[in-house]
């Protein structure tokens, strides 16, 4: 998959930010955050509820995309004496600023989470918080929930807790310069055993039957003045530090489970008839699925980069994972979905607090749970309400939104042009065989595309198609191209 930039004329560049700003507009989305709320901040930046214990003395460290500040996540890894490794995995804790009830509790309820656009962000909280005081920045002392996992030498968990202290990261690194020291040989042993934690937990997925879909993702970034898109497929360091992440997920989840009070991420498995039409799928697209693999095994052996009908299969099969869902539940009695499908294990969100509003409390709850104690009230009293409170979230409206506008101002002038495109998906289950998707190596755009006829039997293959339609300003598919 290429991963050339792509930038924009003086005029599509004007018609993107015009259109994301009515994208804001349509999505209700706040412009800035009330006095009240600034002057709450402002007051807990210098007068935190700062924790007992000081854990400065780790050497922890972030890995973020380049230039964030809103940084929710720092770890430290070594070997435990006798075999095994000790993770130990810092969050950032909001709760020692945002006092409940008050006005930055409320505004945080109100907006659910952070959205992220290619000229700007629009933060759960104000940036005196989530990139100042309460992010876990370089060489800044901060409070934070800090978790310690201890694992065994196949990368299996023997103990999970986790409690308040206060930490201090020595260094902000990114992943691009993570993945060259490791691949280089001259990354430091905490990175090193990044790569060897995250490889072995990644063996633990497969065996306990977990998925990870590995689409190259659209991008886009504003960089030196200019909009770009581009796709950009994981590097492996996203896989390990994601596997972090993960285990830190399930362990919140276990511990909630225990001790009777939490709030999950669930995910069901689909009916049958679905797990059939996928396995036809498969057939007519000439991938081998022998009956005795199981689907995980099946997409871990796919190669989409380089395989169109590899790329086309997943993009079909996704129906295969139903939408996750958030559901809580208080006094034992937990809900009757317990389980994330495609993490093959209960899970909850609990490692970006700064970013979206459910991790706060299950973090609350865990760190309670560990420490014998009940959890605070007003946790408890929030927590039916949470799962309303995050189906309000706009987060992928906004990125799927983005990435729209962008693909549109990138094509402005070009309507009637054709292009060599991979046809990955098809809207057949919806009952419209003549509608599908296409993805564009150059420039790197995937977008509608209809016919006269049924599109079936050219899935997976390339295909010629014609712009019909390139509008940012357009509510609904601001990209539709015509087979031709």
């Amino acid at each position: 998959m290429p991963r050339r930039p792509m930038r924009l004329s003086e005029d599509a560049e004007a018609a993107l930010r015009s259109a994301l700003q009515k994208l804001r507009t349509r999505l209700q989305v706040p412009a800035a955050f009330p006095p009240a709320v600034l002057a709450e901040a402002e007051a807990a930046v210098h007068a935190p509820s700062l924790p007992d214990e000081d854990a400065t003395e780790l050497p922890l460290f972030t890995i973020d995309p380049p230039g964030a500040k809103d940084l929710d996540q720092a770890m430290y890894l070594e070997r435990r004496p006798g075999g095994g490794f000790r993770v130990y995995y810092a969050i950032a804790d909001v709760a020692a600023f945002v006092p409940p009830g008050g006005a930055l509790d409320t505004e945080a309820h109100k907006r659910v989470e952070t959205l992220y656009f290619p000229d700007g962000k629009v933060p759960l909280h104000p940036p005196a918080l989530s990139e100042g005081a309460a992010s876990l920045l370089r060489d800044q002392n901060a409070p934070a929930l800090l978790w310690q996992h201890d694992l065994d030498a196949h990368g299996e968990v023997v103990r999970s807790t986790v409690r308040r202290a206060l930490v201090r990261s020595r260094a902000q690194l990114d992943y691009a310069a993570v993945q060259r020291a490791i691949d280089a040989g001259t990354a430091e042993e905490p990175l090193v055993l990044l790569r060897e934690v995250g490889t072995l937990r990644q063996a633990v997925e497969v065996a306990r039957g977990g998925i990870s879909l590995d689409l190259p993702d659209q991008e886009v970034t504003f960089e030196d003045g200019q909009f770009r898109l581009t796709y950009r497929a994981q590097l492996p360091v996203d896989g390990w530090n994601e596997q972090i992440s993960l285990m830190t997920g399930m362990a919140a989840a276990k511990i909630m489970l225990d001790s009777g009070a939490g709030v999950l991420r669930v995910q069901g498995t689909s009916a049958p008839d679905v797990v059939a039409r996928v396995h036809a799928i498969a057939a007519f697209l000439g991938i081998d699925w022998p009956h005795h693999l199981s689907y995980a095994d099946l997409v871990r052996s796919l190669r989409p980069e380089t395989n169109q009908k590899h790329a086309a299969f997943l993009h079909e099969a996704r129906a295969m994972l139903l939408k996750a869902e958030y559901t809580s539940f208080t006094d034992h009695h937990p809900p009757a979905l317990t389980m994330h499908a495609a993490i093959a294990a209960p899970y909850a969100h609990a490692t970006a607090p700064l970013r979206r509003l459910v991790d706060r409390y299950s973090g609350e709850l865990a760190v309670a749970a560990c420490a014998g104690q009940d959890p605070p009230a007003w946790v408890l009293a929030a927590l039916p309400g949470l799962p309303a409170d995050m189906k309000r979230s706009k987060g992928s409206q906004a990125d799927g939104g983005s990435v729209d506008i962008m693909e549109a101002a990138l094509l402005l002038h070009r309507k009637g042009e054709f292009f060599d495109a991979a046809l990955v998906d098809t809207d057949a289950e919806k009952g419209h065989p003549e509608r599908g998707q296409v993805q564009l190596a150059d420039p790197p755009v995937v977008a509608r595309v209809g016919a006269d006829r049924d599109l079936s039997p050219l899935l997976g293959t390339t295909v010629r198609v014609r712009l019909d339609q390139a509008d940012p300003a357009a509510e609904h598919d601001q990209v539709l191209f015509t087979l031709s």
